[in-house]
């Protein structure tokens, strides 16, 4: 009579489908938002490396997996939500965060911790003014009346972050110019 034994290669290749079936039953880990991070004279904006401080208008930040604590900063909210919805965009975003315009002290001032979820946000679209790098603004309220209230003084129209179309967003901007070709500054907009 043989004995036949088993090797143990064999085995832990016959366990590896048990283990990979339990291993799928696990419930899924809960991924947490993170935290908004203040503005300081270190955050410098993701495309301009320029202070977001130095510049007038709603500012946002993206969290992206594997960068905890160290967001991107944005000048203007409309170029995070570019950054968000471009193709070429691979990180896995965890969160953004746009400043509340409806806390801010001014359009110049739009404060370094009044930060709002991007997906709660109301947003001003087609308003008359400009964000902190000169192109058309985004301008998010958390409050839907301070949102109207802004939009009755400044034109414009109510939606939410998903009912933006990406036109408006990732469509290219024509700056004013003198007449030798330097880019003229932003009008600033005040929030009365």
């Amino acid at each position: 009579m043989t004995r036949q034994t088993c090797s143990r290669p064999r085995l832990q290749f016959a366990l590896l489908p048990l283990a990979l079936l339990l291993a799928a039953c696990q419930p899924e880990a809960a991924t947490q938002r993170p935290e908004p991070v203040a503005m300081t004279a270190a955050s410098l904006g993701h495309y301009c490396q320029m202070n977001l401080l130095e510049h007038p208008g709603p500012k946002a930040q993206v969290h992206l997996a594997g960068m905890d604590g160290k967001p991107l900063f944005f000048s203007q909210v409309r170029d995070a939500i570019a950054y968000q919805r471009m193709p070429e965009q691979s990180g896995v975003i965890t969160a953004i965060y746009v400043s509340d315009m409806g806390k801010a002290e001014s359009w110049d001032e739009p404060g370094a911790d009044n930060w709002i979820a991007a997906d709660a946000a109301v947003y001003v679209t087609g308003a008359t003014v400009q964000g902190g790098m000169g192109a058309p603004e985004l301008v998010p309220f958390a409050s839907r009346e301070k949102a109207e209230a802004f939009a009755a003084g400044h034109g414009g129209q109510l939606v939410m972050l998903k009912d933006i179309p990406d036109e408006e967003i990732l469509a290219p901007v024509e700056f004013a110019t003198d007449v030798d070709g330097n880019f003229l500054p932003p009008e600033n907009a005040t929030l009365n």
